[in-house]
């Protein structure tokens, strides 16, 4: 499955991602994503690692896939490259998207209603079998992939304490 769909974007999408999957496998990261946008001007690629990736190894795959795209010329014409990696809050796309997120809070908007809502905000407990299972206000949500319009994680930036702690009365 590859987010650009349809028409010439989904045939370039098909080419690159075949292109780009063994050289990232060979690097030891993942393609995670893909998506061409702009009639094919755009060409942004999301890779990830077990335990992140750096941007120093970004900067090092962006050239890789620059001198690779050149040999290959998969898309016609002058485009942009954009090589990046998931992000602190991610759009979840595809099933191992979602299976990554396992036990983080998401924020799912669907195309119709579930449980009399189209928004469900909650932990994400599962995937299989084509559902979703959502910790939503203590209870769990199943969503059908196929209802599912939108999707991301949510990342909270918690107030650090202050050093020291309280202080007490005098």
């Amino acid at each position: 499955m590859v987010t650009a769909t349809g028409g010439p974007r989904g045939d370039i999408a098909d080419r690159l991602w075949d292109t780009l999957e063994s050289y990232f496998e060979a690097e030891g990261v993942e393609l995670d994503d893909l998506e061409v946008r702009g009639s094919g001007r755009i060409v942004r690629v999301i890779v990830d690692a077990p335990g992140g990736i750096g941007v120093d190894r970004i900067a090092e795959l962006s050239r890789g896939v620059a001198r690779l795209l050149d040999t290959t010329e998969p898309v016609d014409g002058s485009y942009t490259l954009e090589v990046t990696s998931p992000g602190l809050e991610r759009l979840l796309r595809r099933p191992s998207h979602f299976e990554k997120a396992i036990g983080r809070e998401v924020d799912v908007k669907t195309t119709e209603e579930i449980e009399g809502s189209k928004r469900h905000r909650g932990v994400l407990e599962g995937i299989g079998e084509g559902r979703l299972r959502l910790a939503v206000d203590g209870t769990t949500r199943t969503v059908p992939l196929q209802s599912v319009a939108q999707a991301r994680t949510i990342f909270r930036w918690e107030k650090a304490p202050k050093p020291g702690g309280k202080r007490g009365k005098r």
